[in-house]
């Protein structure tokens, strides 16, 4: 009988992996503040706006981030989007509306690093980003992320029939797969009353996989709200993964079923502008990079740490840590 010689099978080869991308959704604005701390005198000019600040210090860990907004087409617009994609912050989401210019806030800083705010963003074209010609395409470009990222301040952008496509969007997002990431970083000013944020925030925690809020900010609804509660609260809504920051106490991450305290080490804080983002920047770009979530908060608490030593919200890249 003839033997048959059988071909050598091919190796079954997978097709590479994809990096995992998020888009960051909400406002950047100018920012002016004093490097003295005082209302007048020398004012430096920089940008910063909470999502913005997130989605530069995810960048600047090395993944794939896009910003979601909307600017004007005046040079303070084109100045932001050429600093943004210098720090590998992808910008081809952002509408420019001609005739408009960005909102602008201002920083006084005190000797404790804390701050006071105030704001010019009544006319801010990142209100209605989801209210132009092409915002039907966008909804449909925003599911192609693996996570999306967004806050209180970005829901008090919209109007509630914006709010109302919202919620179903992020109904769909998480049926086909999509992570939710939160932040409620909630500004009284920015809400009719607390109520309505309450809501809103409630609503949007039910389809995330993470949230990570501040417990000074809940307490804004609550000041007798304990860390117990308001544990309780966002596992009660089905949140998997909870990291609510402490301040100078830490965080407590909650993953998997177990909870941990991850405390931070002391610094003198200058500016604590973006603090919170730029930890949840960090936090969320070593969790994307499969860091376990004890060492992400350990390493986000690191980042934070050196930003609110220098003014400004967006610190010089060589003065943070970067992970690989």
């Amino acid at each position: 009988m003839m033997s048959v010689k059988q071909s050598p099978k091919k190796a079954v080869t997978q097709p590479p992996k994809q990096p995992q991308r998020c888009a960051s959704i909400g406002e950047c604005m100018l920012e002016l503040s004093s490097e003295q701390g005082t209302a007048f005198g020398t004012q430096v000019l920089r940008f910063g706006g909470d999502t913005l600040n997130t989605a530069i210090y995810m960048a600047r860990q090395g993944v794939s981030v896009d910003y979601v907004t909307a600017l004007g087409d005046d040079k303070w617009s084109d100045e932001m989007l050429i600093a943004w994609q210098a720090e590998q912050v992808g910008t081809q989401y952002i509408a420019q509306v001609p005739g408009r210019v960005p909102g602008l806030y201002a920083i006084q800083t005190f000797a404790d690093g804390e701050r006071e705010f105030s704001y010019w963003r009544n006319e801010s074209p990142a209100r209605e980003l989801f209210e132009f010609n092409n915002s039907q395409t966008l909804w449909s470009q925003l599911m192609a992320f693996d996570y999306i990222y967004l806050s209180g301040i970005t829901l008090s952008l919209y109007k509630p029939a914006v709010l109302d496509r919202l919620w179903s969007f992020c109904a769909e997002y998480k049926a086909q797969g999509g992570k939710l990431v939160f932040d409620s970083n909630y500004r009284p000013r920015n809400w009719p009353d607390a109520h309505i944020a309450r809501q809103c925030f409630d609503k949007i925690a039910r389809y995330c996989e993470i949230v990570l809020p501040t417990l000074d900010d809940e307490q804004l609804f609550d000041s007798t709200l304990t860390l117990e509660q308001c544990l309780a609260h966002y596992l009660g809504l089905g949140v998997k993964e909870l990291v609510i920051k402490l301040g100078s106490k830490g965080c407590l991450v909650c993953s998997e079923g177990k909870s941990i305290l991850v405390p931070t080490k002391a610094v003198a804080a200058l500016d604590t502008t973006a603090a919170g983002d730029s930890f949840n920047g960090t936090y969320l770009s070593l969790r994307m990079k499969g860091y376990s979530a004890e060492l992400s908060a350990t390493h986000a608490h690191q980042v934070a740490g050196a930003v609110v030593q220098f003014p400004g919200a967006i610190i010089d890249k060589t003065s943070q840590p970067i992970f690989k």
